[in-house]
């Protein structure tokens, strides 16, 4: 029987419903929802109606949280995709909507909200120095909007329960982390924890006790994977509070109001939790029972008698529900993507292999229904590349798998979860031996017979875009095509380029890419843009012209150099986008193409 074809709109669209929230008097829910085609959000009662509470008619809204005061909601927005983001609030009383932070060429950011301060919310801002976030207090009541931090070299923050700064991450010149606390908000800061380079890329502050003499953090020193330690502020004497051998810890759910640590979570193969606190070990059991899948605690309310759940498959949309913790019952409330329920989804298949340097690494597999042989195959290279894929629902999976192709995707090293030896062995190998940990992924297929030789396309966007020309470049016998978004091409202007907030994490870059000023020579030798002459492969290449982060000067030198050269490409350009397609317009476009292309080329 032959599958039926899910529509690009269904599986890349925008979602039904997602990201629900609950207030934090248990009474309502809010939700994103379309309206005419917009991301927007909407508020109603569980098992009641619900409206539209925004009507954005641009690029929709993706983030936002409740504010403690149960009456505002914060969202995030920024303009074309330029990463410049402003927070606006709604009051749920007047329906007033405010931009509380109308600066032209500012990123802002939510900081912190807490329980004892329902009024206020911390703020960073690059206002006065786009390269650095200050501290700023919004009171909601009056929109008076304070610098209470300036930041004087920080990446990251840490805030106690009573609202005050506490913990901040400097990064240092080998590019190391140095942890700091301070006793008060107008204290002197003094070292915590230094993490050397090798450790700093899975650290940082979780949050502090509920007493807040205790601060939890991510640390992998004397360890290979980061674990959840509680360090004493005043003492420094610390307490493991969940690790694993292999596995980095990814998060860990603490009580809302008591910051006790409840449960700890890893993400191997797929998602694995360890129970922290014997009393919520009845409601996990009764939670487990809803359905089958990956479930996380979404949201709880002030009472901690509500929670949202969610539950994640690979071979379904992902799907949310009310549970009561007295009565251990839940209350089915919608699936993102209902209409996939009428669709026989690709399962996601978890492999492993052993590198030519004989290191083990980890991916999915996504094959189409019924066949494992002799297939044309798509190697779906991840972003970041400090990020990883997992198992769950994947949209670009299951478009793939469901228009017939085999869909690989491989967590070559570099890729985060794994422990540091695992991050730290893709050091300078952008372009080298995490390049190679995708070829030799294409290989294990084409061995097991899976992956027709002759059709393989590498495809990805971001550190992915710039892996499919690499792949398109370094490697071009292995291609047939390459489709590569938001990818850089010359790595000495990417480095050179980069937004004016991520100037503080340069030793990072130097470190782990290379370094412009004095390995301009490597650099270009793993650079795209270098080996041009060596593409034998058509390409589609597609950037967002508002990109903050990968200029799209990256992809218009490459595309003029093919141009020059007679390479046969495809070039398209949103002019309403950064880095990535946010617009379902724009999305289902690119898809669009990419489906036309692959259908021509495979």
């Amino acid at each position: 029987m032959a599958t039926k074809t899910i529509p690009l709109e269904v599986l890349l669209g925008n979602p039904d419903k997602a990201g629900p929230q609950i207030s934090p008097d248990g009474q309502r829910l809010t939700y994103i929802a379309p309206l005419e085609g917009v991301l927007n959000l909407w508020l109603g009662t569980v098992g009641g109606e619900f409206e539209p509470i925004t009507h954005d008619t641009d690029r929709g809204i993706r983030a936002y949280t409740w504010c403690h005061n149960n009456r505002h909601l914060i969202y995030l927005q920024d303009t074309g995709g330029d990463e410049n983001w402003h927070v606006y609030t709604i009051d749920l009383e007047t329906s007033e909507i405010i931009d509380r932070t109308p600066f032209d060429g500012v990123q802002a950011d939510v900081i912190a909200l807490r329980r004892k301060y329902p009024n206020e919310v911390l703020v960073g801002l690059n206002k006065d120095d786009p390269r650095l976030h200050d501290i700023w207090r919004l009171n909601l009541d009056t929109g008076d909007l304070t610098k209470v931090v300036e930041n004087p070299g920080f990446v990251a923050w840490g805030i106690d329960q009573d609202m005050k700064v506490r913990a901040a991450v400097a990064p240092q010149p080998d590019g190391g982390m140095q942890m700091l606390v301070r006793d008060a908000d107008d204290g002197e800061w003094r070292p915590f924890v230094n993490y050397g380079a090798e450790d700093a890329i899975i650290a940082g502050p979780v949050g502090f006790t509920g007493d807040n003499t205790r601060l939890y953090i991510l640390s992998s020193i004397g360890v290979n994977a980061a674990r959840v330690l509680v360090k004493n502020v005043a003492t420094g004497e610390e307490e493991v509070i969940a690790e694993d051998p292999t596995y980095d810890c990814v998060n860990i759910t603490l009580q809302p109001v008591t910051r006790k640590p409840q449960i700890a979570w890893f993400l191997k193969e797929k998602v694995e939790y360890v129970v922290l606190d014997p009393s919520i070990q009845a409601d996990l059991d009764a939670i487990k029972n809803i359905q089958s899948g990956e479930f996380g605690i979404i949201d709880r309310d002030h009472a901690d008698q509500t929670w949202l759940i969610g539950f994640d498959s690979d071979v379904g949309p992902v799907k949310y529900y009310v549970y009561d913790c007295k009565t251990k019952t839940a209350r089915f409330l919608f699936a993102h993507r209902p209409e996939l329920e009428a669709y026989e989804l690709a399962p996601m298949e978890p492999f492993a292999f052993t590198t030519r340097d004989a290191l083990e690494v980890h991916g999915y597999v996504s094959f189409p229904l019924g066949r494992r042989d002799n297939l044309p195959t798509v190697i779906n290279v991840h972003g970041g590349p400090w990020a990883r894929d997992s198992w769950g629902f994947n949209p670009e999976a299951q478009w793939l798998a469901n228009r017939g192709y085999l869909c690989i995707q491989v967590n070559y090293r570099g890729s985060l979860g794994y422990g540091k030896d695992f991050v730290n062995a893709g050091d300078k190998e952008w372009g080298g031996k995490m390049q190679d940990d995708v070829s030799d992924a294409v290989r294990w297929a084409v061995e097991r017979g899976y992956a027709d030789p002759e059709r393989i396309c590498i495809y990805g966007g971001s550190y992915g875009g710039y892996a499919a020309l690499v792949g398109a470049t370094s490697t071009p016998e292995l291609y047939k095509c390459a489709i590569a978004t938001c990818g850089p091409a010359n790595l000495k202007t990417f480095i050179e380029s980069i937004p004016p907030y991520w100037t503080p994490m340069i030793a990072m870059f130097k470190k782990r890419v290379g370094d412009p000023e004095t390995e301009e020579d490597f650099l270009w030798s793993r650079s795209p843009l270098s080996k041009v002459d060596s593409i034998t492969a058509p390409m589609l290449i597609a950037h967002g012209a508002n990109d903050p982060r990968v200029k799209l000067a990256e992809t218009e030198q490459i595309a003029a150099a093919m141009k020059e050269k007679g390479i046969d490409h495809e070039l398209v350009v949103f002019d309403d986008e950064g880095h990535g397609f946010a617009k379902p317009t724009n999305r289902v476009k690119f898809y669009e193409l990419a489906e036309s292309f692959l259908a021509t080329y495979l």
